[in-house]
């Protein structure tokens, strides 16, 4: 995988082969934050990236002069990973290990981002716990999005506060936003 833009665009960051992990493609990623980056300043930003695996995600935030970014997983590997590469690279990056669902019923700390990447074999029932925890603990900024990648054959478009999707290959990202009142 490697950095895109900003600070350290190109830069090759290798992963342990043992991690549990699947990490966003390279065009995938390239495409969701060109979406990003006509919404939001990434220095004016704070980000939560649920299921960080490999801290992909979060190492792109940070590039592009992200300060405020909390990382979470529930397995030890990813979370000793992200912490070192993190410091390695000067990233101001947190890291939490954490299930992700006990996280979500427990943190009051809102985010402008909250990026959720889970294993794509996570049931309906859980990827629907996803925007339900969001929204229910009040973790979006007033202009945040949750986002949730998945594979094409998981829906969420019926889900509460579901906003639009994106298609890159086998990946869809879901865009969850609070709506506005009218």
């Amino acid at each position: 995988m490697r950095i895109i833009s900003g600070k350290h665009k190109s830069k090759r960051i290798t992963a342990p082969k043992k991690l549990p992990v699947r990490p966003t493609t390279d065009m995938a990623k390239e495409a969701l934050f060109n979406i990003l980056n006509n919404t939001y300043y990434f220095e004016d930003i704070s980000v939560l990236d649920l299921f960080a695996g490999t801290g992909n995600i979060s190492y792109e935030f940070a590039s592009r002069g992200t300060e405020n970014i909390i990382c979470v997983d529930a397995n030890f590997g990813c979370v000793k990973f992200i912490s070192e590469t993190a410091k390695s690279l000067e990233f101001n990056i947190s890291t939490i290990k954490s299930d992700v669902f006990k996280y979500l019923e427990r943190t009051s700390i809102q985010s402008t981002v909250v990026f959720a990447d889970p294993p794509y074999d996570l049931s309906q029932e859980d990827f629907s716990k996803i925007p339900a925890l969001v929204f229910q603990n009040n973790l979006l900024t007033e202009d945040g999005v949750l986002i949730v990648e998945h594979s094409k054959h998981t829906k969420l478009e019926e889900l509460p506060y579901f906003s639009y999707l994106k298609r890159y290959g086998g990946s869809v990202f879901s865009f969850f936003e609070k709506k506005s009142e009218e």
